[in-house]
């Protein structure tokens, strides 16, 4: 039987899909991040539900018997140390189980600033009523910068209320279903001159990590929005600070900052044009029951000695598609 290893934190709770684990595996470790080290011995397999801990890396030198490591998160960033992407051990994640929510706070930023909610707001709170015009998001434009499962969603679901949707990814390519042609993200700034909406789903990644910066922000139209529902390290934050600032870019609907949490300092929680939330955009209500239940269904895939599924590329550092 095998021994099974759960990083949590204190204040997760653990949801009744694990239940039937106290008897298929040997032994299950229930451990918070200061914990792991003593725990990964002998450890077969590592369930990383605290997906936000950086623990592994300093701890993976006690590994001796790791061979699987499930995130329970869409990305994979903090598990690509070289240790990890050198080893035999293979990587999952929660590929599918954020789509659908994170497409529809996309859908939810642009209409947001579209339909000029903060101004109705703001009215509402001083009782003013004053008659003036929105903006439609049909017809507009969006590139979703990153194509994999979670930016096909946000395809799907803003082609159905008529936005046109561009894609950018790790290479070039054309005949794709969601998307048609596919630009090189790398090639982002000369190909952002029509763009309303610039959705950032990507993963971090070598590649990624400053993606987009003063030389994208300075190509987009100035009515222009950005939406980062990816990692906030693929944004650089200060020529996104300075680009909001001068009017170089109309608004942000950010879900993720760099650094996170934004610090009280920060400039971006006092932006009128800017929306902040606290990297939740995937998590509506029984989201961790849905990652728990794909956790489940891997572990029973695991146990018949059946292929996993969401496996990660680790010399790419997300799922293979």
């Amino acid at each position: 039987m095998t021994v099974l290893t759960i990083l949590t934190a204190a204040d997760k709770k653990r949801p009744a899909h694990f239940d039937r684990l106290a008897e298929e595996a040997s032994e299950v470790r229930w451990v918070e991040a200061d914990e792991l080290a003593a725990a990964l011995p002998g450890t077969e397999v590592l369930l990383m539900w605290d997906f936000f801990s950086p623990a592994l890396k300093d701890a993976f030198g006690a590994a001796d018997e790791l061979r699987w490591i499930h995130a329970a998160s869409a990305g994979v960033d903090s598990l690509m140390f070289d240790e990890l992407r050198d080893s035999e051990v293979i990587v999952t994640n929660a590929r599918g189980t954020f789509d659908q929510p994170i497409a529809e706070f996309v859908l939810a930023f642009m209409l947001h600033f579209a339909k000029d909610l903060p101004t109705s707001l703001e009215h509402q709170r001083q009782r003013i009523w004053q008659h003036r015009e929105s903006r439609d998001i049909a017809g507009s434009q969006a590139m979703t910068v990153g194509t994999g499962a979670i930016g096909r969603a946000i395809a799907r679901l803003l082609r159905a209320v008529g936005v046109n949707v561009a894609g950018a990814g790790s290479r070039a390519r054309g005949g794709d279903p969601d998307f048609g042609e596919i630009i090189d993200s790398a090639e982002l700034a000369s190909h952002v001159a029509d763009i309303d909406w610039l959705i950032n789903i990507a993963p971090l990644t070598a590649q990624t990590t400053g993606l987009i910066g003063a030389e994208v922000f300075a190509a987009l139209p100035e009515h222009a929005h950005l939406i980062n529902v990816g990692r906030g390290a693929t944004v650089v934050t200060d020529d996104l600070v300075a680009a909001l600032d001068s009017g170089q870019l109309s608004g942000a609907g950010l879900d993720v900052v760099d650094p996170e949490p934004l610090p009280e300092d920060s400039p971006l929680w006092q932006m009128g044009n800017v929306v902040i939330t606290p990297h939740m955009s995937g998590d509506s209500a029984g989201w961790s029951d849905r990652l728990a239940a794909q956790f489940m269904a891997n572990w029973d895939r695991y146990r018949a000695g059946e292929p996993l599924a969401n496996l990660i590329d680790k010399d790419k550092g997300y799922a293979a598609q």
